[in-house]
């Protein structure tokens, strides 16, 4: 399934006309379209669904999600919630994506107040792995500006030469020796228009008749009093003159569809018009300015002409107020002209090349990039399915009452905080926290009895008696452990306040390994700017063996699988191949070919450096043959003093959400916190553990 994102160069481009001819285009072409209009941006005088959307519903038949409103989106900028706003944006673009073959994006639309909407498209088009069309009109510009444009706008999205940039489409064009000569001009400007590279997907013509507007539309946006509507909700306005000559010398301008612009007291130019209407001139109507109307006895002269259609409109505004407010009306098409929208569609279609999209659409896309936003959202509506119970033992600490309270509200999990009823609803008051009457609060104080004789039993190998049990489950952390371990809850999140040690040691004597494999490693998620990555092993195990850096990295790789990544591991190194010695190097060489030999279908390879690992013209270079430099998505260092160095220097330096540590190798879900934890990184722990139970008990 591909994504198809629509980003404006500027203002008057069009969107959603180009929308509307690339969908009807796509469909001619046998392919299943669907449309998504991300934020919403009503015009002044909208009320109802969004105009993109009824425009698209109405002409096409095909229906779409609520955008996001606009109130929101400013909400959740000023508030520095744009995470928040991407998953929702991710959200209900998957209620439209199902079955089809393409879903086509339409941007924002610059306006004069915001100077956000071309940062947004950028974050936008990233949160849902598109590919980028670029729309562009020349408008008052020069080829050359119209260009500048273009290559500007082009940048927000990696540039022209970037391989998600599949070129521009070129709206009302104006040229007097026809469009293929304009065309010719603007490549000429801009020579990379038109290669293989960034390709020309139409050159669309103005046509004024689609332009226009009906006179109902005008009197609506100008809050016109009708004096007599007439046909005004079927004429077209194609031309607006101000009456201020006399009637003999504005005779001849009296033509179909022209809007006649005059004082109400011009008695004679009200009767010229009346005239030409009766006279079979379908003017667009007669709008009247000032204060004053028409005299009564001119009006009932008149009544014929009205009779006939003539739409008459009167505004309290002076001439030239009311010139001034008609040039600068918006003239997209509103959302009930259907007439029109299915008339644009058409001619728009019949201007644009789909068959240059052809290779690209043809070609399934066997991996999407998991973005962020998108990452974020599969893993709460994942969470939320899978309805499991996770035990918090740090239930008195004030992150991890905040975390619990979200998970309850949004169904992430039902959570068990273990502690002192009293102690975290001192905490909620302090903290300004209502506490649902869902959320579950156990003292454990008052249960741990019941724990002593399965402990005992459990660990009766190793001599364990009711009072050292007794003395072990005053930590919390032990007690949610064998609450875990007996089944009455599906996971375990701890580290707010504990050290890693501290989680996994109760882990390992009563929980165990999974089968098939012999130690405990972690991963973390990172959620970089374009695509989330598989960091592994960051937090456990400080110098592993070659067996055990094989096992760690078959672990992440099924990690990744439960969380949506396409997992493509690299085994990470200061060498690339063969190209350097050492003992460290042979490790991670040793270390592949254990993992290859137990995964032959895994795409494994190393050693490889980070960039080879990363970075697709460095891994072509270091190491051509391989199925993973250059594109890799799990990432396993050899130690744990480089795995924790780099995740560290990745997550500040380049800003991104680290989610995790998250523990694997255990035959049930225990997942340790950085005791610098964040609420959000303790709710998407929670939710990961949660996806976790969920994969166990599949």
């Amino acid at each position: 399934m591909h994504t198809l994102f629509l980003a404006p160069c500027g203002f008057g481009g069009g969107l959603n006309s180009i929308s509307l001819g690339l969908i009807r285009a796509l469909e001619r072409a046998g392919l299943k379209v669907g449309f998504f209009k991300p934020i919403a941006q009503p015009f002044p005088n909208d009320q109802g669904r969004e105009r993109s959307c009824l425009l698209v519903e109405s002409t096409l038949s095909i229906t779409s999600p609520e955008p996001v409103p606009l109130a929101q989106l400013e909400r959740q900028l000023a508030n520095g919630e744009l995470d928040l706003l991407l998953e929702d944006v991710v959200s209900r673009y998957q209620q439209v994506a199902a079955g089809k073959d393409v879903v086509i994006v339409e941007g924002m639309v610059p306006t004069r107040e915001s100077d956000y909407t071309a940062r947004i498209n950028a974050l936008l088009a990233k949160s849902l792995d598109a590919e980028v069309i670029l729309v562009a009109a020349q408008g008052d510009d020069e080829l050359k500006q119209l260009a500048e444009r273009i290559e500007i706008q082009a940048q927000m999205f990696g540039g022209a030469k970037d391989p998600k940039v599949l070129g521009t489409i070129l709206n009302k064009v104006k040229s007097e020796d026809g469009v293929p000569a304009f065309v010719e001009r603007i490549k000429a400007q801009l020579p990379l228009l038109g290669s293989d590279i960034f390709q020309l997907l139409g050159a669309v013509p103005f046509n004024a008749e689609l332009n226009a507007l009906r006179t109902c539309d005008i009197a609506s946006a100008l809050g016109a009093r009708v004096l007599s509507a007439g046909e005004a909700d079927q004429r077209r306005v194609q031309k607006i003159i101000l009456a201020a000559r006399t009637v003999p010398n504005m005779a001849h301008l009296l033509q179909p569809g022209v809007l006649v612009v005059t004082p109400g007291d011009r008695d004679d130019v009200i009767l010229a018009a009346c005239l030409a209407s009766l006279n079979g001139v379908k003017l667009g109507g007669l709008l009247l300015t000032g204060d004053f109307g028409p005299d009564q006895r001119i009006l009932d002269l008149c009544k014929a002409a009205l009779d006939s259609g003539l739409p008459v409109m009167t505004v309290q505004t002076g001439s030239y107020e009311t010139a001034t407010n008609l040039n600068g009306l918006n003239r997209e098409t509103p959302a009930d002209d259907v007439e029109r929208a299915a008339k644009v569609t058409d001619f728009i279609a019949s201007h644009l090349q789909p068959e240059l999209l052809h290779p690209r659409l043809s070609v399934p896309r066997s991996e999407l990039r998991l973005s962020p936003p998108a990452f974020r959202y599969q893993l709460v509506k994942r969470a939320q399915d899978a309805n499991k119970r996770i035990v918090l033992p740090e239930g008195n600490e004030p992150r991890t009452i905040r975390a619990a309270v979200i998970c309850q509200e949004r169904g992430i999990a039902r959570c068990v905080l273990l502690a002192k009823p009293e102690e975290v609803q001192a905490v909620a008051r302090e903290q300004g926290i209502v506490l649902p009457a869902s959320l579950e609060i156990l003292d454990p104080d008052a249960i741990t009895e019941r724990y002593v004789a399965p402990m005992c039993e459990m660990r009766k190998a190793k001599g364990l008696t009711p009072d050292d049990a007794r003395e072990q489950l005053k930590d919390t952390v032990v007690l949610g452990t064998m609450m875990l371990a007996l089944d009455e809850v599906d996971g375990l999140v701890s580290g707010a306040v504990h050290t890693t040690a501290n989680t996994i040691r109760p882990a390992l004597q009563l929980i165990k390994t999974a089968p098939g494999y012999s130690l405990v490693s972690s991963v973390f998620f990172m959620l970089l700017p374009d695509q989330v990555l598989v960091y592994g092993d960051c937090a456990v195990n400080p110098n592993p063996s070659a067996s055990e850096l094989a096992e760690i990295a078959l672990q992440s790789a099924e990690s990744a699988v439960a969380l949506g990544v396409n997992p493509r591991v690299a085994m990470i190194s200061y060498s690339t191949g063969s190209s350097g010695a050492g003992a460290e190097v042979e490790k991670v060489t040793e270390a592949t070919r254990i993992a290859q030999e137990r995964a032959p279908d895994l795409p494994i390879d190393g050693p490889l450096q980070y960039d080879a690992a990363s970075v697709l013209s460095v891994g072509k270079q270091k190491a051509p043959n391989s199925k993973v430099a250059g594109q890799a998505t799990v990432f396993i260092f050899p130690d744990l003093n480089t795995g924790n160095t780099t995740y560290k220097a990745v997550q500040r330096n380049a800003n991104c959400l680290s989610v995790g540590p998250m523990l694997q190798g255990l035959a049930k879900p225990v997942n340790d916190l950085s005791r610098g934890a964040l609420v959000d990184d303790i709710v998407f722990t929670i939710a990961l553990t949660a996806l976790q139970a969920a994969n166990r008990t599949a």
